[in-house]
């Protein structure tokens, strides 16, 4: 009798003590057995920041070469010049699909927010005695819809766009831009453009951002205009940055893939892991006339598409403590005193969406990777695409399907 009392007591011991590990992670604390990949992780920190709180990567290195262009001999940024923080403002733009902040400091993009793409969140107020009202079914989880939001800088997370000259003391992410007035909300125009300008040395950076309605994808014109005495030669190069986190929801058993992607046509699609890339073991195209860089996470990615025929070098590094970059730098050539040289760039942001992604590239569309079970993976996805433009919530179009 006494053997069966004191088992009783471990049994209901136990229950309490899972229980209350159950709160705290419903609270957002540390599981006391089981913490997560998530709560693991810890907060990003950049190799430099500036007054808004973006992490900031340090500015790319020029290469000797480039898809067998030369690149100036110039020296790169240098590192103190690099270190030094600026202090800007945030200019929001407003369209139908989107709400974009971009940082002066450094023509930045540093959030973006997708209007029209709604999650499912976990209403992150509870009380300690929640579990035992779970525990009895007299309280439920409350999931709200929220936006979705691919680029974005805070305590938890980094994921950033950036851009800049490299090859001599040239504007670069780090320098501080001036926004041209001009309209900040799409209202009922078809587009709307963001104009930064920045000077170093003689030698100015136009940043153009342009949105459009109904389209995910965000023009980045680059204007190079050489106010200096002499002959430059700068490479501009744009970059994504993100942290290695896991997306909230996912652990590192889960099949989703989180991380870089490059694609060129010679070498096709590659997909390369934080992992790989922290131990200098990321294998990839690094020079070409085209294809694009990519940073995949479920259902959604972020693309730079350079112009066809321009050529790249692309790399993929390190930046700062769990902090990641993949990008592309493309040589811009001589440019004589008082000339001016353009390079365009799309920065596709948004749902992986097969109609959305072949308008910026048909091989876009290779983000969606299927794997062996590509042939019936394709249908499949365009009829959850379909259920999706009804419901507008992509966790509901999972249980309908």
């Amino acid at each position: 009798m006494d053997i069966q009392r004191t088992v009783l007591w471990v049994v209901f011991s136990l229950s309490l003590l899972f229980l209350w590990d159950k709160w705290m992670v419903n609270t957002g604390k540390p599981s006391m057995f089981f913490p997560t990949a998530t709560q693991q992780a810890k907060p990003v920190t950049g190799a430099a920041g500036s007054a808004s709180g973006s992490a900031v990567a340090d500015v790319p290195q020029a290469s000797a070469t480039a898809a067998g262009v030369a690149t100036p001999t110039a020296a790169a940024v240098p590192a103190a010049a690099a270190a030094a923080p600026t202090h800007g403002e945030t200019i929001t733009i407003t369209t139908d699909l989107v709400k974009a902040d971009i940082d002066t400091a450094g023509g930045v993009l540093k959030r973006l927010e997708l209007l029209q793409q709604k999650e499912g969140k976990e209403n992150i107020k509870h009380e300690w005695y929640d579990p035992f009202l779970e525990l009895v079914g007299r309280k439920q989880k409350v999931i709200v819809d929220k936006n979705v939001v691919m680029f974005d800088s805070n305590a938890e997370s980094t994921y950033l766009a950036e851009s800049g000259l490299i090859g001599g003391p040239f504007p670069n992410h780090k320098s501080l831009f001036i926004a041209k007035p001009g309209p900040r909300v799409l209202d009922g125009a078809n587009e709307i453009s963001l104009v930064l300008e920045a000077e170093e040395n003689g030698v100015k950076l136009v940043k153009t951002y342009t949105f459009r309605r109904g389209d995910y994808t965000i023009g980045l014109k680059n204007e190079v205009v050489n106010g200096s005495a002499a002959p430059i030669a700068p490479t501009l190069y744009v970059q994504l940055v993100r942290d290695g986190n896991m997306p909230e929801g996912t652990t590192k058993f889960s099949r989703t893939f989180t991380g870089p992607a490059v694609y060129t046509d010679a070498d096709k699609f590659q997909k390369l892991t934080f992992e790989n890339i922290a131990k200098g073991k990321a294998e990839h195209a690094t020079k070409a006339d085209n294809g694009w860089v990519a940073m995949v996470q479920h259902y959604f990615v972020s693309a730079l598409v350079p112009p066809e025929k321009a050529p790249r070098e692309i790399f993929t590094d390190k930046v700062a403590a769990n902090l990641y970059a993949v990008g592309t730098k493309l040589p811009l050539g001589t440019i004589a005193p008082g000339a001016t040289r353009n390079m365009d760039v799309k920065l596709y942001s948004g749902p992986q969406e097969s109609a959305l992604l072949d308008k910026v590239d048909p091989s876009l569309e290779l983000v969606k990777d299927y794997g062996m079970f590509t042939i019936i993976a394709k249908p499949i996805f365009w009829l959850l695409e379909q259920i999706h433009k009804v419901l507008g919530n992509w966790g509901w179009t999972i249980i309908v399907f």
